[in-house]
């Protein structure tokens, strides 16, 4: 079954380029354009896509805005963020904002279609380089207060959640979790649901963030 991906962005050229990329290929099928945020919270009510491209910076609405608006009323959309900046407060606010993932314009085709099936799937889906400074970083706080705040969350999960949550960190989907946990794909998604409870977290994303500031030396 394909992975129905919206692609967003303001600019014309992207949008073809994206879907020259992204449309042919195996289990992926372009169902719709949008040129604005507003327009993606209209194709998303109307199309009920399984993933969305968003960029961050569009007229009229941007994608942050659309973001929210979107989740707000269906917080299991997948929408991953397509841009060229990546300064560390955008991917904060991206994430905040409940996006799955953040990829940046200039990633290679092969690695920008894997990523779209991987996200799809329900993997943490960040740059390599985004993730290594989002990690690092939260607008000033210490280090090691960081990291004792971390521990402090996941300490009240489960043994098994904590393990379930470990998991996730490591951008595992949930049918890989199961599998490697001997647990049924329906359990690892009770599981997962609980840890965001108790974080809390929004996503995937904030979860993996959570557990690499608790293990930071």
């Amino acid at each position: 079954m394909n992975v129905r991906v919206l692609l967003v962005d303001d600019e014309v050229l992207v949008r073809s380029g994206l879907r020259l990329i992204l449309e042919g290929r195996a289990g992926i099928e372009i169902v719709g354009e949008a040129a604005d945020g507003v327009e993606a919270i209209a194709l998303v009510e109307a199309l009920r896509p399984d993933l969305v491209l968003m960029d961050i910076r569009m007229p009229v609405l941007d994608g942050l805005a659309a973001t929210e608006r979107i989740l707000s009323r269906d917080p299991d959309q997948i929408i991953v963020m397509l841009t060229t900046f990546d300064a560390d407060r955008t991917v904060l606010n991206a994430l905040r904002a409940g996006a799955q993932g953040f990829l940046l314009k200039d990633t290679p085709p092969a690695d920008l279609v894997a990523s779209v099936l991987q996200a799809a799937d329900g993997r943490v889906m960040l740059s390599p380089d985004v993730t290594r400074r989002l990690v690092a970083m939260t607008a000033g706080v210490p280090r090691s207060t960081r990291r004792t705040e971390a521990a402090t969350r996941l300490a009240t999960l489960t043994p098994r959640e904590r393990e379930v949550a470990g998991e996730v960190a490591s951008g595992r989907s949930n049918a890989e979790i199961a599998e490697r946990l001997f647990l049924s794909l329906a359990t690892v998604k009770t599981h997962v649901r609980r840890v965001m409870e108790k974080l809390p977290a929004d996503n995937r994303v904030q979860i993996a963030v959570c557990v690499h500031e608790a293990e930071r030396e």
